[in-house]
């Protein structure tokens, strides 16, 4: 005896086990969504990690780099335009008519186009950061300052004005600032070779780490490696699997490192303006300008960004090859 509920429980697991020609077909790029080498046993996370901290201590270093040596510039360009005069006391001389006649020597050399006479109150505030304030210094024989500004690019005859100087005015020298921006050079060209030097152990350091990472990974799949081997697989066929990998990992790092190193310079520049006319803010204005990169400083830091990826993933490469020539 056949019953109802029988036969339609009978006639569905017919439909479920025979589809026939009503049986789905996907497409082949539906079926091979997965890829041969997993994702998860790969450790992604420590590697974007490690690339994004030297990838943001790169991006740091050069880009402080770039601020010292576009300061460095700008207080070249600012003391080379300008020579300085010092009138001393001298015993039977009027210090204020040498100063007078020191000034009119200098307006008429040929080259400096502005000459400005520093007063005896102005004088005395440039021993302030030396002296302090509140003292007294009339009883001292402060000397007069007279900067002159010389036209950029027009040759100077500083021996010329050094004699006429000397004959009308005995206690004034003349100071071109030549030696202090020598220093200047030499500091400049020593911190971007430290730049460099920090630059260059970030590099070593990011190799070392992708290498390790990349062996690790390789014996983590070593089984899946084998596989690939006996069914005839090449050595650059799955050396290509696991590049990619370890190339979108280190993208991933670089665009975290490079950010971040991009945000703190312009959370910096924030910060500096904000701060712009107080002590604090005068202090690192005198030693770092702005503190603002140009546009040119910011693309330089997504440079770096971009190569320390594409060190990761050639070092990643070259890592696989050798890791790959081992296993067989």
């Amino acid at each position: 005896m056949n019953r109802p509920g029988l036969r339609r429980i009978d006639d569905q697991r017919d439909v479920m086990v025979d589809l026939g020609n009503e049986r789905p077909q996907l497409p082949a790029r539906a079926r091979n969504q997965s890829p041969i080498v997993p994702r998860a046993s790969i450790a992604g996370r420590a590697l974007v990690a490690v690339v994004a901290i030297m990838t943001f201590l790169a991006a740091m270093t050069t880009g402080v780099v770039l601020l010292i040596s576009a300061s460095a510039a700008e207080w070249q360009s600012d003391v080379s335009s300008e020579i300085t005069i010092q009138v001393r006391a001298a015993q039977n001389r009027d210090l204020d008519r040498d100063a007078a006649t020191a000034a009119d020597i200098a307006r008429a050399q040929s080259g400096i186009v502005e000459v400005r006479v520093f007063s005896k109150e102005e004088s005395a505030k440039l021993l302030e950061p030396w002296l302090g304030t509140g003292l007294s210094l009339d009883d001292l024989p402060v000397p007069r300052v007279i900067v002159a500004r010389v036209t950029p690019g027009t040759p100077l005859d500083l021996a010329g004005l050094r004699g006429r100087l000397t004959a009308a005015v005995p206690s004034a020298t003349v100071d071109d600032h030549r030696a202090w921006i020598e220093r200047m050079r030499s500091m400049t060209g020593a911190t971007v070779l430290a730049g460099l030097g920090v630059l260059a152990l970030v590099i070593v350091a990011t190799v070392i780490s992708v290498s390790f990472a990349t062996r690790g990974a390789m014996a983590a799949n070593k089984p899946i490696v084998e596989v690939l081997h006996f069914v005839g697989a090449s050595d650059r066929y799955i050396a290509d699997r696991f590049f990619r990998h370890f190339l979108m990992l280190g993208l991933q790092g670089g665009l975290i490192g490079g950010g971040a190193a991009i945000f703190v310079f312009g959370f910096s520049e924030s910060i500096a303006t904000w701060f712009s006319g107080t002590p604090v803010g005068d202090q690192f204005a005198a030693l770092l300008g702005t503190f603002s990169l140009r546009p040119t400083g910011y693309l330089t830091l997504v440079g770096v960004a971009v190569l320390i990826a594409a060190i990761t993933a050639l070092a990643s490469r070259r890592t696989l090859f050798a890791t790959l020539a081992a296993i067989e």
